[in-house]
């Protein structure tokens, strides 16, 4: 469990069990590439009907059967001071086998399986069990440690039953919800609800575009199914929000599009491509309208165009007013970002937005994410490589790639390569959001940095 808001506790969800649907090299209802099955009335939504009018059974029944428990097991070094004081540090080193346990959902006939980052993460062992007790060794394909998802395949002798994916998009306010997993090392869940909101936004470092539902979701669920009246997959179960750690009111699960973008990703390329708008701002509400004499109270207000970014290339500028992107509905950061979350670099959206009192359309092309830069008090900033991950041992930041600040060029060959992690007390994600932080933040005003340095050292200045 991990508290993110000092309102209530956000507990990341130790167990998943996901209505996934992959499906490799299928005839119908596939996206490009063959990789991933799609329900077959994808893009449609439920009828609206009453409880009472409502069968549950045949979804509950399909998804039980396509979710599967997921054992993590990890070993740490612990050290046991008395015995390192007699023997030295060799002698009080411990090796300490610990196990966590989680849900996943099969995605394809041929063993795939989709489940939360955070359940299967520092494994040195993957064990998955079936719905009929079948228990299997699994092997991690590829991550995702942004959106907090993972890919993970089993080898079976058998065609295994499966989730399809429907069009998160369509999901509305209200309606029914099933989630399945495995809460608490139970076998297969399956709980009700609906959706209580979309584009939930909890200020997490990559998801910002949850789906909030009151079904009940426990511990053990993490990487479990949201599926609706139909059994089909429409978000992975990945959050509650609870003073205790368990279920309290609502649970925020991945929306579907946005899994399915990045499990394709991960199997078509090895890793996520991500696509970038690069137009940074606050979303409207009558206060900010207010404030910034406007009378359109919704939309996406653009303070910030990022330089090389697809934004800046089509011409959008600061003060634009963003209401839509293709045809899905724009009034938030987070309806934004989930919506190109869904896309890649080199893909088109067209971009509805309000200039001067007039409604243009301009369409972008997204540009992939480490293309774009921003400046920061004399640093020319980047974002980061997977290699630098894996180098600096950090999940995200930014990288100084230039120094034009004469107060710091002395120190240049040791900032160089050295990458930012936090700005103030903000986590510097990646550029986007330091240029979100930096919106609002007057160039007079010192600013808190924390970096990590080529040699893996960790310090903080004022800059």
């Amino acid at each position: 469990m991990k508290q993110l808001s000092s309102v209530f506790l956000v507990a990341l969800l130790g167990g998943a069990t996901t209505l996934g649907a992959y499906k490799l090299f299928v005839e119908d209802h596939t996206t490009r590439n063959g990789l991933v099955t799609l329900a077959p009335n994808y893009g449609a939504r439920n009828v609206a009907m009453g409880a009472e009018n409502i069968d549950f059974t045949a979804a509950a029944d399909n998804t039980v059967h396509a979710v599967v428990h997921v054992k993590n097991v990890s070993v740490r070094t612990v050290y046991n001071p008395i015995m390192e004081f007699f023997y030295g540090s060799r002698g009080g080193a411990q090796q300490q086998e610990q196990i966590g346990t989680g849900s996943g959902v099969i995605i394809s006939q041929d063993g795939y399986i989709v489940t939360n980052n955070h359940v299967i993460k520092d494994a040195s062992e993957l064990e998955v069990t079936l719905n009929n007790k079948k228990v299997f060794k699994a092997k991690l394909i590829g991550t995702d440690s942004k959106m907090d998802l993972a890919l993970l395949k089993i080898d079976a002798d058998e065609k295994l039953p499966y989730a399809t994916f429907a069009d998160s998009d369509q999901v509305k306010v209200g309606e029914w919800v099933l989630a399945v997993g495995n809460p608490y090392n139970l076998t297969s869940t399956v709980t009700a609800g609906i959706v209580s909101a979309k584009a939930r936004n909890l200020d997490t470092n990559g998801i910002q575009s949850f789906i909030q539902t009151d079904a009940a979701v426990n511990p053990g669920n993490s990487g479990g199914a949201l599926v609706n009246t139909r059994g089909e997959l429409v978000g992975i179960n990945t959050m509650i929000s609870s003073p205790t750690g368990s279920y309290a009111g609502y649970s925020f699960a991945i929306p579907s599009n946005i899994t399915r973008k990045i499990i394709e990703d991960i199997m078509e390329y090895g890793n996520v491509q991500r696509g970038v708008l690069g137009a940074v701002g606050n979303e409207l509400n009558g206060t900010n309208a207010k404030k910034l004499g406007l009378k359109q109270t919704e939309g996406y207000y653009i303070t910030n165009v990022i330089e090389n970014s697809g934004a800046a290339k089509a011409g959008i500028q600061k003060g634009d007013i963003i209401i839509k992107l293709d045809n899905q509905k724009i009034t938030s950061y987070s309806e934004l970002n989930g919506y190109i979350n869904t896309k890649r670099p080199n893909d088109k959206v067209s971009v509805t937005l309000i200039r001067d009192g007039a409604t243009r359309i301009i369409p972008v092309t997204l540009v992939k994410n480490d293309l774009i830069n921003t400046e920061f008090r004399g640093m020319e900033l980047e974002n980061i490589t997977a290699g630098d991950k894996k180098r600096f041992n950090i999940e995200s930041g930014v990288k100084i790639k230039d120094i034009t600040n004469e107060r710091l060029l002395p120190y240049k060959d040791e900032l160089i390569g050295s990458v930012i992690l936090r700005i103030d007390n903000a986590n510097a994600t990646d550029i986007e959001t330091v240029s979100k932080i930096l919106v609002n933040k007057d160039d007079r005003e010192g600013a808190s940095v924390q970096l990590i340095t080529k040699n893996g050292q960790v310090f903080r200045f004022i800059i």
